[in-house]
């Protein structure tokens, strides 16, 4: 995909991962660690989970055509390239982590918990997955303001 409306598509599509992974990540931590919140939120938090999994390789797929663009890249966006295309891992890790709270919530519903030891890894697995999936769109999005926009100084702003 190149181009939205004569727009690159990369440039509207970033919108959405951007959005997508670190509310994901937050509602997938308080699913995890809060029951009340998993029986009200784990379907929400299952789709945005699949739906950032299905739009960030698409979105980096889309900056790798963008960046086809420009020849001789500068370092500010390699840096960009290579942060994007981890993203996708990073979003498949909270896909499987959303999956394994719609496992506890179902289990729940039919009145077999599943322990205070595999929620507590669960919980741990979730805060780190949600964690690292934020720095990363938070690493990802800075350098490509970085790339476009270049750097500014405290200063100037």
């Amino acid at each position: 995909m190149q181009t939205i409306n004569g727009l690159p598509a990369h440039v509207l599509l970033v919108h959405g991962v951007v959005v997508l992974v670190p509310l994901t990540a937050l509602l997938l931590v308080l699913s995890a660690l809060v029951p009340a919140v998993r029986r009200r939120l784990v379907w929400l938090v299952a789709a945005l989970a699949l739906v950032g999994t299905v739009l960030t390789p698409v979105t980096a797929d889309a900056g790798e055509t963008l960046a086809e663009r420009f020849p001789s890249p500068s370092d500010a966006l390699r840096t960009h390239i290579e942060l994007g295309r981890s993203m996708v891992y990073f979003a498949v890790a909270l896909l499987v982590i959303a999956v394994l709270v719609v496992a506890t919530h179902l289990l729940e519903l039919r009145g077999r918990p599943i322990g205070r030891g595999p929620a507590a890894l669960l919980a741990i697995l979730a805060l780190v997955a949600g964690i690292a999936a934020g720095v990363l769109c938070y690493r990802v999005g800075d350098s490509g303001a970085r790339a476009v926009w270049g750097v500014q100084s405290a200063s100037a702003l």
